[in-house]
């Protein structure tokens, strides 16, 4: 089972659950499985910013280094590290991304600014916690080419 499966098969399990934790039927809602193949394009992309096996994990890295610098560093690191995912708040998003970026990100995936900002706020906590399974950023290319094999199956 690849790193895809695990992601997609967590992440439905949690779009499952209301906030109360009981199951509310349906699957994943419409705007996270709307900015799911953007956000793990964006990942894919930005791990081959730098060239070489050594930054495919950097899609993730970078992003948590962007949170960190911008005072998130705490509810990022949970996401990497064994344990509970602490929230990240929709507001974050537009100091790690920006606004252009943000919008970007909303035209992308069909969606409005607040729909895109509050389900990035819920998407990456899961996104990053599936790709480092037992707090360990994945090895060599297999981030990407389980990225790219997703987005193949999307088109």
């Amino acid at each position: 089972m690849g790193l895809l499966t695990q992601i997609l098969g967590g992440l439905a399990g949690n779009a499952l659950r209301g906030r109360d934790g009981q199951r509310t039927g349906g699957g994943m809602s419409p705007v996270l499985m709307a900015l799911l193949p953007v956000v793990l394009n964006m990942l894919s992309q930005r791990s081959r910013q730098g060239g070489g096996a050594a930054s495919d994990v950097g899609g993730i890295g970078d992003l948590i280094g962007q949170l960190t610098q911008k005072g998130y560093g705490r509810q990022a690191g949970s996401w990497v590290a064994t344990g509970a995912n602490e929230a990240l708040p929709p507001q974050a998003i537009d100091e790690v991304f920006g606004h252009d970026q943000l919008r970007h990100i909303a035209q992308q995936a069909g969606l409005g600014e607040d729909e895109a900002r509050s389900g990035l706020s819920e998407l990456l906590p899961d996104v990053v916690d599936h790709f480092t399974p037992e707090g360990n950023l994945p090895e060599g290319d297999q981030l990407s080419a389980s990225v790219d094999d997703y987005l193949r199956r999307l088109t």
